[in-house]
């Protein structure tokens, strides 16, 4: 089953909604402070009036760009970061998909992936330099090119038709240690991103919180902080394991600036192993569908 982020946001929202709980949309000026302290609080501006939140603990759920991280002194957190030399140019449409799997593609003209939004709608992606522009690539360039990457059975079911989305996204791997600050907890894409390749954000981010709210709920209810003291080792150690598979597999499918045609037919050669041995095939998948919760635990 595939859980799309949109279904997992609407349903959240929604079962909140029902539970009579406020969301304040579009806050603006958010600080955090006191983390250090038992009482820590949040504050920002909503129509104008500065709003104050007194609570025990800040879960720092808000992104890779939020307030959250950036307000932990530089003394006390590392940061570990790659930058990828390309970027993802994303195009979403209102046609069939290629196939009812994902494709994932490594060619030597770049990567590509063929993936589905519905029967009626899918997502495809081209590998290009971080220096391409959105009007470097009207649709009908981006329909060429993907055809240029495609196998020839892909390429005669592929339909093609007008974006209703299009982007570059660049690509990195990013962590940041620890991933608790007193009171203050790092989740989700506020303490780590993964290149796309592996699919695996979204699926870190749920982890951050399962692990974070039985943390939680045992310091209120059982008022028991082992589950806290552990949050940030029992995250990192899986976040990790998911950087290095999405690394690997970024290196894998990508064609890199540097790497010539030597590196192109050890990917290759790395290709062919994976589809012919069991024990390559069964690697990738446990890594792909991804690691039981208790995991080297």
């Amino acid at each position: 089953m595939v859980y799309g982020q949109t279904e997992v946001t609407r349903d959240l929202m929604e079962a909140r909604e029902a539970a009579g709980l406020t969301t304040h949309y579009e806050a603006q000026s958010v600080q955090i402070h006191d983390f250090d302290s038992d009482h820590p609080s949040v504050t920002f501006v909503k129509d104008g009036v500065t709003q104050t939140i007194q609570c025990d603990f800040i879960a720092g759920c808000d992104g890779f760009h939020g307030v959250c991280r950036a307000s932990v002194p530089r003394e006390s957190i590392q940061e570990f970061e790659k930058v990828y030399p390309f970027g993802w140019l994303g195009v979403l449409a209102d046609t069939p998909p290629v196939h009812e799997e994902l494709i994932y593609v490594n060619s030597p003209r770049g990567f590509a992936l063929c993936s589905q939004r519905s029967r009626s709608r899918s997502r495809y992606y081209l590998q290009v330099p971080l220096t391409d522009h959105l009007d470097q690539w009207p649709d009908e360039a981006f329909w060429d090119e993907l055809r240029n990457r495609l196998d020839p059975e892909a390429r005669d079911h592929l339909v093609t038709g007008p974006s209703i989305e299009k982007s570059i996204a660049p690509l990195r791997s990013f962590v940041a240690e620890p991933m608790r600050f007193g009171t203050l907890f790092l989740a989700g894409d506020a303490a780590h991103i993964v290149p796309p390749t592996g699919a695996k954000g979204l699926n870190l981010a749920a982890t951050d919180v399962k692990f974070l709210s039985d943390a939680l709920i045992e310091a209120c209810i059982e008022k028991s902080h082992a589950g806290i003291d552990h949050y940030s080792k029992r995250c990192l150690a899986r976040i990790w394991r998911a950087e290095r598979f999405s690394w690997w597999f970024t290196s894998l499918m990508h064609r890199f600036p540097d790497q010539g045609e030597i590196g192109q037919k050890l990917q290759e050669a790395e290709l062919d192993y994976l589809v012919n041995s069991e024990a390559g095939s069964r690697t990738v998948a446990e890594n792909y569908v991804g690691l039981p919760l208790n995991f080297g635990e």
